[in-house]
């Protein structure tokens, strides 16, 4: 009868360590273990500084994904690396000492080069899948603990006794509903669901970026089919995946009835918010790229979510506006059918300025601007009569209104200043003249003498 690992450490535990191989093996495999440790907090620090290098160096190439991924993924693989390397030698050494002689001897350390070895594979495969789920908040969140279940598995697999622990959770059941269920079920039905969920999650991002780069349909239809095609994909993995776990998929109508109580008692808000993400990506009322004023928010739409719309605004902030609100309440679109829009710079003139080269000089500064259109041509008007001079304006159309609109009047309003200084046109400021009658005396106060106290 062969001899598992878990033998090999069940007689090392029964002899204690009056063997002297049972004993330089644990030596060995605690120094290893100290070993990888330290090896890896000077690849920690090294990889920092080489990391700070190149950030002082080259910042955009420091920070692409390649150059990350590479960092990242030495300081995963530098302690069961390391601790395997070192295992290695371990093992060399007790043999050139003849502390151990057979392959029988030294069971017990190709047991842990063996487990180690499974950390390292194991590590990679999670943060690769990591890189490629990015999306996925949970697998970053919970990598260490994706992997640290893994390589559980593994060991028990490795020491012979993975076979009980499946027998025990078989034999385990757990009353569910009318029917009884066994933790094993239990267990594979949930790997199988988080399996279904990673290779679903796979499929519609890869469909997402092939319908992104399709640029003959249009944008919103795009986002709507990625998200029905996502949320289709995920709800058939998850049903393959429990029904062929042999998991009754009825017991999924007390969920469903669960779900619409909820609905219909506290989540109608959210509920209609994901329909009207849904309305507006189909009517195509709000489309990306849309210069839009809601409430009291204006700004360039970035990003449209079943559940949210992001209204980045000129100075950078972003709001979050829930869908609900772009159907319930009016939405000033600047660029629905247009994009092009009228702007204008007033500027006031003192009274007797010719108006006709005042009107040419605006005219000419609005034209030399970059971002002015040169159909529909600037135009000059007369706005009315000031208190202290003649109210001027100069209207003008851009076509990137999302890129701002201060910009360009600024740019617009410093051309007319240089204009009007160099033709020297008096741009007037409030002017008040005051009249004094009936000369300087009257203005002094009049002072009452006063009687002395008498004490």
């Amino acid at each position: 009868m062969s001899t598992t690992p878990l033998d090999a450490v069940l007689e090392a535990v029964a002899h204690g360590l009056s063997k002297p191989h049972h004993f330089w093996t644990l030596i060995t495999i605690l120094a290893a273990i100290a070993g990888g440790v330290l090896v890896t907090r000077a690849v920690m620090r090294r990889t920092q500084a080489r990391l700070a290098v190149l950030r002082e160096a080259d910042p955009a190439h420091a920070d692409k994904d390649p150059v990350r991924f590479s960092i990242e993924g030495v300081r995963r693989l530098a302690f069961p690396l390391a601790t395997q390397a070192l295992l290695w030698a371990g093992e060399g050494l007790l043999r050139v000492t003849k502390i151990i002689g057979s392959t029988a001897d030294a069971r017990l350390l190709r047991l842990a080069m063996t487990l180690f070895g499974a950390m390292a594979v194991i590590r990679l495969l999670v943060y690769v899948l990591r890189r490629v789920f990015r999306n996925f908040a949970l697998i970053t969140t919970f990598e260490r603990v994706i992997a640290g279940t893994i390589w559980l598995v593994v060991a028990l697999h490795v020491t012979g006794v993975l076979g009980d622990t499946v027998d025990w959770l078989e034999s385990t059941r757990l009353p569910v509903g009318g029917s009884r269920m066994s933790l094993w079920a239990l267990v594979t039905g949930i790997v199988a669901v988080v399996a279904a969920l990673l290779v679903s999650l796979w499929a519609g991002s890869a469909l997402e970026d092939r319908l992104m780069r399709a640029d003959s349909i249009d944008a919103n239809v795009r986002a709507v089919l990625s998200r029905v095609l996502r949320a289709v994909l995920v709800l058939f993995g998850v049903l393959v995946a429990l029904s062929s776990v042999g998991m009754d998929l009825t017991v999924l109508s007390v969920f469903g009835g669960a779900l619409g109580v909820g609905l219909g008692l506290g989540l109608q808000r959210i509920a209609s918010n994901y329909v009207a993400g849904f309305i507006i990506l189909l009517d195509r009322s709000v489309r990306l790229g849309d210069l839009i004023a809601v409430d009291k928010y204006l700004g360039r739409v970035t990003q449209i979510t079943t559940r949210y719309t992001v209204v980045r605004s000129g100075d950078g902030t972003e709001a979050i506006v829930p869908n609900e609100m772009l159907i319930a309440t009016p939405v000033t679109n600047h660029t629905y059918s247009d994009k092009k829009v009228r702007l204008s710079v007033k500027v006031s003139v003192a009274y007797g300025t010719e108006l006709a080269p005042a009107f040419a000089m605006l005219e000419a500064a609005a034209r030399e601007t970059a971002r002015v259109l040169a159909e529909p041509p600037p135009q000059a008007l007369m706005l009315g009569f000031g208190a202290d001079g003649l109210d001027l304006e100069v209207g003008f159309w851009i076509a990137d209104p999302e890129e701002g609109r201060l910009g360009v009047q600024s740019e617009v309003a410093q051309k007319i200043y240089k204009a009007f200084d160099d033709s020297a046109v008096e741009i007037p400021f409030p002017q008040r003249e005051l009249h004094l009658h009936g000369g300087v005396a009257q203005l002094q106060p009049s002072v009452t003498p006063r009687s002395p106290k008498v004490a």
